[in-house]
């Protein structure tokens, strides 16, 4: 991984949103317990009652409190989005912007700005499943010092729906069903597949979704596209369309499809669980921030429609411009308040930024704003997690929750009592200015023309993709559709992909059982290599997590030499064997057990180093080692075997050991293994 892209040890301390949130956070150890209202507490355990055999007393209030609190302090959760996880960090400006934006924050090259970002999933409950394959989602809340500026992607460049009237149809859909609340986190079943089918304009993000790109490897590796086209206006009043795209520096990578499944049931916070680890680890996750920028003049250039939020701008027609980095470096401290709490609304945006007439965009500026007030209350924005470091001033007063203490009296506006404070400021001083876009046209409901060509893109998509990343695409496809009972809706859908692709279609039907389509696909053979993430994403050992499978009496010399070398390249290594507690090598080199075949999984880690040696119940033990080996092996993963290991791996005709790196007789084991990691996956294994 290049040096100069690694924050590992940036220190955190200046982040002026940490240090705001500083003065809300409450430490209780070594506290004396107290009720709300500060008063001190002598027993924690029993309620009140008249005797020890005898009913309790409504004087309790104590209990009344605890109680009361505890059934009423779960909010609402989402509808949308409600499975999610957040971290704190800053974004650094690369470069300065300010000849297409008057947006401070990317005014200046090295001007940082603290952030809070929230990860989620779509389709599932708060408590459902973080690798289930989904259109993941990402919000960034920029802390800018003029107001906060959120930024909301997700990781797939289209939309399911052109316009916002049909979202709540997509997502009624897409969510469990109403009979049964039945299946969790997934849209495999008849009613998500027959929307679909009835919806063309469903299918090209849905095919994104059975791609690699709907069950990521990591939040750390997922790319992610704000979809809706944005204007950017800078201080001369010029406005140039512009989408974002955040560029992971790890690259972008996924699980297979049979991992995500098993991951779901073994580790349900896996995603969770690697962000956070990576953060208390230094390994702070990166993501480059890109623009695709176009001129107002250019609005009609293109053989798509730049608003139809179910297009993609490829790359190699409108580069990329990477223009700052995001830096993910503090652990939230406390799930609710940091996580649960913080809101995302595309409205909150700075002067410099503005919206362009993208029909889903302009439904989500008012959409998110009542979701919000819905779940927390009209106060919301006053959260910690949400208030801006910049102060805020207005005449709104009042609502639940309000704990803000405004001391003045005149709340309103025009007024001469407070020399008509809080006071407007003109766009030359600060004040935020819509952009005046030219508006044209009769009143009507319907979409553009150019929103209607629903497959050539698709297309395009199917046709960048590898052979690998195809197989895996069809794979995705096979096994949602085949959880649909009704026939009719399996047909339609591949009716549907015929017009992407009659193989696609063919090789689907068969696996489903119905009819092979009758028509062809679109007449495109147009591909973008940066539409493949095996094409376009770089690959590292950074961070990647190798299993270590190790018993007593194992080569200390050689083991020590082979862990050392791969902390140094930023591996992450978990040493897994029968029980906890330590194992000892030949040399008296003890090393800590972090978990056991029990605990662990090895759909958990990257790839194996294995090394072997000698336990109490030595089958069993060779018996977990030869599971892991053969799971590893399965799924194409890097394979580092010690000399003390060699007979846990059997060479046979059927096949040919590609990815698996031994160290007997290599003196380059140490540089062949990393490298092996670094490459993730060896397709041409038998």
């Amino acid at each position: 991984m290049d040096k100069d892209k690694s924050s590992r040890h940036h220190n955190p301390a200046d982040n002026l949103k940490n240090e705001q949130l500083d003065r809300y956070r409450v430490q209780n150890t070594g506290k004396p317990m107290t009720t709300n209202q500060g008063r001190k507490i002598s027993n924690d355990s029993e309620t009140l009652k008249a005797g020890e055999r005898g009913p309790s007393l409504h004087e309790d209030w104590h209990y009344f409190e605890k109680m009361s609190h505890f059934v009423q302090e779960e909010e609402p959760e989402r509808v949308v989005h409600a499975r999610g996880y957040s971290a704190h960090g800053e974004f650094e400006c690369y470069q300065s912007m300010k000849h297409v934006t008057k947006a401070g924050f990317l005014q200046e090259p090295g001007k940082k700005t603290s952030l809070t970002v929230r990860y989620s999933t779509v389709q599932g409950p708060r408590g459902s499943y973080d690798t289930a394959r989904d259109l993941r989602c990402k919000g960034v809340k920029f802390y800018t010092e003029e107001g906060n500026y959120d930024l909301t992607t997700i990781a797939m460049p289209v939309l399911i729906n052109q316009d916002p009237m049909k979202f709540p149809d997509v997502m009624h859909a897409y969510q469990s069903k109403p009979d049964d609340d039945i299946p969790t986190a997934s849209g495999a079943h008849d009613y998500f597949w027959d929307y679909v089918a009835s919806n063309p304009e469903a299918l090209h993000m849905v095919q994104w979704i059975m791609s690699d790109r709907g069950i990521v490897r990591s939040y750390r590796m997922m790319e992610s596209w704000s979809i809706n086209t944005y204007l950017f206006v800078n201080d001369k009043g010029v406005a140039t369309f512009v989408r974002f795209v955040w560029k992971p520096v790890l690259g972008t990578h996924s699980l297979l499809q049979d991992e995500a499944i098993k991951i779901g049931g073994i580790d349900p916070d896996f995603h969770r669980r690697d962000l956070r680890e990576a953060i208390e680890k230094g390994a702070y996750p990166e993501y480059e921030l890109g623009v695709q920028l176009i001129p107002l003049e250019d609005e009609f250039k293109y053989d798509f429609d730049i608003l139809d939020p179910a297009k993609f701008w490829p790359e190699e027609l409108i580069p990329v411009q990477l223009i700052g980095k995001m830096t993910l470096n503090i652990n939230i401290d406390n799930y609710h308040t940091e996580s649960e709490q913080v809101a995302f609304n595309p409205a909150n945006v700075v002067p410099g930024i503005g919206f362009s007439n993208d029909p889903v965009l302009q439904g989500r500026l008012i959409a998110y704003h009542m979701a919000q007030v819905h779940r927390m209350g009209p106060n919301f924005q006053d959260l910690p997690i949400n208030k801006p470091i910049c102060p805020f001033h207005n005449n709104q007063r009042r609502g639940p929750m309000r704990y803000r203490i405004d001391v003045d009296q005149v709340n309103y506006h025009e007024n001469s009592l407070a020399n008509n404070t809080p006071y407007t400021t003109p766009p030359e001083e600060g004040g935020y200015e819509h952009y005046p876009k030219k508006v044209e046209g009769h009143v009507v409901r319907g979409r553009s023309e150019s929103f209607n060509d629903f497959f050539t893109q698709p297309r395009i998509f199917w046709n960048s993709l590898t052979p690998v990343e195809k197989q895996h695409t069809i794979q995705g496809f096979s096994y949602q559709l085949g959880k649909v009972e009704s026939k009719s809706v399996r047909q339609q859908n591949v009716d549907l992909l015929a017009n992407v692709d009659n193989d696609l279609a063919s090789i689907v039907a068969e696996n489903i059982g119905v009819e092979r389509p009758t028509k062809s696909q679109v007449p495109v053979s147009t591909s973008y290599p940066s539409l493949s993430q095996a094409k376009s994403s770089p690959f590292y050992a950074y961070t990647q997590k190798v299993g270590v499978l190790i018993g007593d009496g194992f080569n200390g010399p050689e083991v020590a030499n082979v862990l050392h070398y791969l902390q140094q390249k930023g591996v992450f290594i978990k040493i897994i064997s029968d029980n906890l507690g330590t194992v000892t090598g030949n040399d008296g080199t003890r090393l800590k057990v972090e978990d056991t075949f029990l605990t662990s999984s090895p759909y958990l880690v990257d790839s194996l180093y294995v090394v072997g040696g000698n336990v109490k119940q030595q089958d069993k033990f060779m018996q977990e080692v030869l599971d892991y080996v053969h799971h590893a092996y399965k799924h194409y993963k890097p394979i580092g075997v010690a000399t003390s290991g060699q007979s846990y791996i059997h060479t046979s005709k059927s096949n040919n050991l590609a990815g698996v790196v031994f160290a007997a007789n290599n003196p380059d084991f140490n540089k062949d293994f990393v490298a092996a990691i670094a490459q993730q996956r060896f397709w041409n294994r038998t």
